[in-house]
């Protein structure tokens, strides 16, 4: 018979109707028993009869499938005041409209690079042909206006809606673009949450294939105020190769599953160094980020040498993947948005 771990990532296959997200990561399933060949599984869900049905179905197919399982049943309780067809199963979640994927993009500790790889990130999935946007959710220290070389202030809408200034084919809203040079933020969560909140629903940004959202590092209020204002499709981990990095990566990592938000890859920055004489110099150590990734059995994205232009291009506003995309530099952000597009493939 499958553990209760097998049945789990069995499930993972069964998506929600509407949306890229999986009954497991929306936290659906509740309760597994196995007996005699027989699997029951029991959820709980806010959606229409229709969805219901339709996961139930699903579920039960892909149970029956199972090596030992002979047969399959699924319990669904419906709580009271669903959403409509094609809302998000948790009640107080909606789709924002017009933005089919949403990303963000941590990592467990500061100085890992994870702004410059969602910079350039949102870059290289534009360079694929995607409409982007990128949110720069760093309240405290908001990075993105600077490495995007885009310092003007939004417009408003007719419907009194932020209109995002743009860059590289990328749209962006920061608030950074909301201050003056070195204005500081001093503001408690609630203020947080409220900010996070507008810079999601009260931006017109149009039609999106992905929107990518550059976290603070860490697990506080705006990973939190995000996770409960709208659905994530997932997120990306930043880390670097060594101990002290991973260390708090696996925090991010349990941070996510703690909030039922699958994790889509980890991305190691600063893997290593090429010399002018061709000699590789692994400053940090290597392939920590990789090793990570199958402990964890999560897909590992890609890695990211240190290269000087990278670090020029995040000072000077303009992306390797924008100035150098046919060089190495670049190519390492374009294979991991290819990565990560197949994740949704």
């Amino acid at each position: 018979m499958p553990t209760e771990d097998d049945i789990k990532n069995a499930l993972k296959a069964v998506k929600y109707p509407g949306f890229s997200r999986d009954i497991i990561s929306f936290g659906l399933v509740k309760e597994i028993s196995t007996n005699n060949g027989a699997v029951t599984v029991s959820m709980e869900l806010t959606g229409t009869p229709e969805a219901a049905q339709q996961i139930k179905a699903e579920s039960e197919r892909i149970l029956k499938g199972l090596p030992g399982v002979s047969a399959a049943f699924v319990q669904i309780k419906q709580k009271a005041g669903g959403p409509a067809s094609g809302q998000s199963p948790w009640s107080s979640q909606n789709k924002v409209p017009g933005i089919r994927r949403i990303v963000a993009v941590a990592s467990g500790k500061g100085g890992v690079g994870k702004s410059t790889c969602s910079v350039n990130l949102a870059c290289a999935l534009t360079y694929l042909g995607h409409r982007v946007g990128l949110l720069d959710c760093d309240i405290y220290g908001p990075s993105i206006p600077l490495m995007m070389g885009v310092h003007e202030r939004p417009t408003i809408s007719p419907d009194e809606k932020l209109v995002p200034p743009s860059n590289y084919g990328v749209k962006l809203m920061s608030m950074g673009f909301l201050l003056e040079d070195d204005q500081p933020v001093i503001w408690r969560g609630p203020m947080i949450q409220k900010t996070i909140q507008q810079f999601v629903t009260a931006v017109d940004w149009g039609e999106l294939d992905f929107l990518l959202v550059d976290l603070p590092p860490g697990t506080g209020d705006a990973q939190l105020s995000l996770c409960q204002i709208v659905p994530l499709d997932g997120g990306v981990i930043v880390t670097t190769p060594q101990e002290a990095s991973l260390g708090v990566v696996r925090k991010g990592i349990a941070m996510f599953e703690k909030v039922n938000v699958p994790i889509l890859g980890i991305v190691e920055n600063m893997s290593y160094f090429t010399t002018p004489n061709g000699e590789r110099v692994e400053i940090f150590g290597h392939g920590g980020g990789r090793n990570e990734a199958a402990r964890k059995d999560i897909p590992f994205l890609g890695e990211v040498p240190i290269f000087t232009e990278i670090r020029e291009g995040g000072d000077a506003g303009h992306p390797v993947v924008v100035s150098s995309p046919n060089k190495p530099s670049g190519q390492a952000f374009i294979h991991i948005a290819e990565a990560l597009k197949q994740r949704f493939s």
